[in-house]
């Protein structure tokens, strides 16, 4: 293997912003900032997710996030900061540094993702199975 996955989420946190839970938890009351969870579904439906949080798959996010795209969603061009997690910032790390590098500008994730964001007990919401 050329490089390992600790080496590309080194190399990504060196080019992203990370914010830590204290400002993520601000960000929950606040309108210019919207915060994704990319954790697979079967994750969410685990252990819940950060209240209010957006769901954008891990595999869909670059097509959402895409204007061009068939599956573009509107809150990847809302002109809003992005926050991105997953469960421990590894995956969300490599998905912000991939977004930021597609051109999103006011995006960053967040330091140790929901694992951390529970293990300091700070609220979370149940995600029902539909």
């Amino acid at each position: 293997m050329k490089v390992t996955v600790k080496q590309l989420v080194n190399n990504a946190m060196a080019e992203i912003e990370t914010i830590s839970l204290e400002d993520a938890k601000a960000a929950l009351d606040d309108e210019n900032t919207v915060i994704i969870d990319i954790r697979d579904i079967r994750e969410l439906y685990r252990g819940g997710k950060i209240p209010g949080a957006t769901h954008a798959p891990r595999g869909m996010l670059e097509f959402w996030a895409d204007p061009e795209s068939e599956y573009h969603r509107d809150v990847f061009s809302s002109g809003k900061k992005l926050a991105l997690y997953c469960a421990k910032s590894h995956r969300s790390a490599l998905a912000t540094q991939a977004l930021q590098n597609m051109g999103l500008e006011s995006i960053c994730h967040i330091d140790g993702g929901f694992e951390a964001w529970t293990n300091a007990d700070l609220p979370t919401e149940e995600v029902p199975k539909k």
